[in-house]
């Protein structure tokens, strides 16, 4: 018994290891290379296979299903697991199929069928009024049997199932993935519904270490879920704010979806200058500006440029170029800094054709026109409209913009706003049932007006770190936060939550799905669920009576904060987009909803780590007395104020410690979770539940790392608070990695998150 634990744990290091190895190597040698000889290799599967008859016989040697049966059943599930993957793995076989619908050119690829199929009908869906596809719709014929197949629709036929994979440019053939498995995948979801129950009845389990912490803690109810300036200079010419409001508030046909113009407007403004508004104006004004008085603002240094070799290029001294400066001696300054693939002078190059597209008119796309078919097509009044368009349509095109146009140049602005409001009644007639409803439009029209994730980012990235140094100085004499400031500083998280909840309430109902779609969306969604968390854990929680409260805020406005700003990196003003046929299950919005929670906990835990290091360092270095003497023997006198504040430290250190063990348990059966409900989306969309792509392989690796932090009583050295709190401050940095590591450097199926 004493070689098995030691042996497991060493095993499972030696797997963690070679999955981080593996993850790297396939950037050099593919994919299919780690496959044969990392990850499917038959030592890889003896490891796995060893690492669990270790496992498995240390559990049944200390007989843990006596006094803890779920305990038991989860480390158990985990074997079911891994037999259910060594299943597919023996028996298990994937391939393709290619089908047309003439019956020519039908191709099998690693696998065979024992019956004949056929293609009837291949369709796309669109979502309504645009030409974004929302599915791919097969119908077959297998033998005797018609099915159809979609994305996350699977047609089973005699244990075969099948998927949508693509189809063929013509529409008149498709590609469908074939999986075989009649019996890995029944044993691989019984061990993720035996994983899932032990996991829930854990927590109303008896006699567990879990409880024994819940029990140490007296004091801290911890709460387990599952669940603007003006500017003095000139400003350009533009229209009145009611005819900018009126132009933006046309339907506009942008990133394959109807929106509101304002949309437009504001990721125009945002793009160009890197905020919403501009020297008093709002985006709606600033877009109006360019369109009807594009001299005035050609001239307007109101364009970000990043990077000094670019500036030096535009022969700019600021941060600011005008839309001039790009050209000089009737050449395009940029030209040979972009053949080079300079990655600054792009980012500058976009913005001047962006603008180039909305002065021309050509990302002005307010006109639909419907075609024989019904479909509708929408058109802007620089493009060429089809020749069967009816003449009133082609006049309407054609004059009712430069009619607002001249309407503008006299000054006429009442007459521009009552033709603008006809645009958009043209709009809705023509149109019909395929515009956004007039309760999405203005839903989406309030959630440009309120973004503030800017400002909000800053503020609490900035509180946090003033309340972390505050909370620091105040625990280190055994002091905490006065109850006063405590709740003001709650009352301010609550209002960032309830800030939050509205924009992404927001963004829901304009995209039409959960809004988790996207790194942006995900990071949104993180914030939200830390404000929520401090926000109950400091109401229940009073920092006279809790060590844990004084430190909730801190680490609440820190994660809140820092959340929101990585949510801007990608982009200033994130797109919503129609959500592509494949992420359209609510097993995905699970999935990364659960992991997102996981990741708020683990962030919480690291933080309590973090201070836990501090309090450690800051304990003063002369030894303290026992007896009477010195620790050494000498004689000496020492206050007892001082022995308080050094034992009071230590106190502190070990109830940061309980705190993060109780966090612990909640954060890693989401994490886990999390991944498995990601397997069963992948085996619906994909056919596979385990690809071995980097980011699933990184997410195991994280969850592996961190259930070491579960086994204090089997890894000895963790149980000592110091070296817990160094372990789960490190363990974070696979989280960072695999959340945004993979994304930039090992990349995969998943870096559109």
């Amino acid at each position: 018994m004493k070689i098995l634990r030691p042996l497991s744990f060493s095993l499972m290091g030696i797997i963690v290891l070679l999955l981080i190895i593996a993850s790297f190597v396939e950037q050099i040698y593919g994919s299919e290379f780690v496959a044969k000889y990392f990850y499917t290799a038959p030592w890889t599967i003896a490891l796995w296979f060893a690492t669990a008859i270790s496992a498995i016989t240390y559990i049944f040697t200390i007989k843990m299903w006596k006094n803890q049966i779920f305990t038991f059943t989860l480390h158990f599930s985990f074997v079911v697991i891994l037999a259910g993957a060594m299943v597919t793995h023996l028996f298990g076989k994937q391939g393709e199929v290619h089908l047309r619908l003439d019956n020519t050119n039908t191709e099998l690829t690693d696998i065979s069928l024992p019956f004949p199929i056929k293609l009837n009908a291949f369709h796309l869906e669109y979502y309504p009024g645009t030409q974004a596809p929302m599915d791919f719709v097969s119908e077959i014929t297998t033998a005797d049997k018609n099915g159809v197949v979609s994305m996350n629709n699977i047609y089973t036929y005699k244990n075969y199932r099948f998927y949508q994979a693509q189809y063929d440019s013509d529409m008149r053939g498709v590609t469908l993935r074939i999986s075989y498995d009649p019996w890995g995948i029944g044993i691989t979801y019984a061990g993720y519904a035996l994983l899932l129950l032990s996991m829930i009845f854990f927590f109303f389990q008896k006699r567990t270490y879990f409880r024994s912490l819940i029990n140490h803690i007296k004091g801290a109810s911890v709460i387990i879920l599952l669940l603007l300036p003006l500017s003095l200079q000139a400003s350009p010419r533009t229209v009145s704010a009611q005819t900018a409001s009126d132009f933006c508030n046309l339907y506009l046909y942008y990133n394959d979806r109807v929106c509101p113009m304002q949309t437009l407007a504001t990721e125009f403004t945002t793009k160009l200058y890197g905020k919403p508004t501009y020297k008093g104006m709002n985006a709606e004004q600033v877009l109006c500006g360019w369109l009807f008085y594009y001299d005035d603002w050609a001239k307007e240094d109101c364009i970000k440029i990043k990077g000094k070799d670019i500036r030096n290029i535009l022969g700019i001294d600021g941060k600011y170029a005008c839309l001039n400066d790009f050209v000089g001696n009737g050449k395009y300054k940029l030209e040979n800094a972009l053949s080079l693939g300079n990655k600054n002078a792009r980012a500058a190059d976009e913005k001047f054709q962006l603008i180039s597209m909305v002065c021309t008119g050509t990302l002005m796309r307010i006109y639909p026109i419907l075609d024989d078919k019904n479909n509708i097509y929408w058109y802007s009044w620089s493009d060429i409209l089809p020749p069967d368009v009816s003449q009133d349509d082609w006049q309407f095109v054609y004059r009712s913009m430069d009619f607002v146009f001249l309407c503008v140049a006299r000054q006429a602005q009442s007459d521009a706003q009552d033709a603008l409001k006809k645009i958009r009644a043209w709009q809705q007639t023509k149109a019909n049932d395929n515009l956004p409803s007039e309760s999405r439009f203005k839903a989406e029209k309030i959630y440009n007006s309120v973004n503030l994730t800017r400002p909000l980012a800053m503020t609490c990235a900035t509180l946090g770190i003033i309340l972390f140094i505050v909370a620091c100085a105040l625990l280190s004499n055994g002091k905490s936060l006065n109850t006063w400031a405590h709740f003001t500083l709650t009352g301010i998280m609550i209002m960032i939550w309830l800030y939050l909840t509205l924009s992404l309430s927001l963004r829901w109902l304009v995209s039409g799905h959960i809004p988790l779609s996207n790194g942006y969306e995900t990071m949104q969604f993180m914030s939200w669920i830390s404000a929520f968390i401090t926000a109950v854990l400091c109401i229940r929680n009073v920092p006279s009576r809790s060590l844990g409260a004084s430190l909730y805020l801190p680490f609440g406005f820190l994660i809140c904060g820092m959340t929101m700003m990585v949510s801007m990196m990608s982009q200033a003003n994130p797109q919503i987009t129609n959500l592509m046929p494949v992420l359209q299950s609510p097993l995905l919005t699970l999935h990364v909803a659960i992991i997102m929670i996981a990741y708020c906990l683990l962030a919480f835990i690291t933080l309590n780590g973090i201070m836990a290091l501090i309090i450690r360092c800051t304990q003063k270095k002369e030894t303290i007395y026992s007896g009477g003497r010195l620790l050494d023997g000498s004689l000496a006198e020492t206050s007892k104020k001082a022995q308080n504040i050094y034992y009071n430290k230590e106190a502190q250190i070990k109830h940061l410690q309980a705190i993060s063990q109780i966090l612990l348990y909640p954060a890693i059966f989401c994490l886990t979770i999390g991944i498995f409900l990601g397997a069963i989306w992948a085996n619906i969309s994909w056919g596979r539940y385990w690809g071995w792509d980097p980011k699933e392989v990184w997410a195991l690796i994280t969850m592996l790392v961190y259930a070491v932090l579960l086994h204090t009583s089997s890894v000895k050295f963790l149980q000592k608070p110091l070296y817990f709190h160094i372990y789960s401050v490190l363990a974070f940095l696979f989280v960072l990695f695999t959340y945004f590591g993979v994304n930039f450097i090992l990349g995969g199926l998943h870096s559109y998150a």
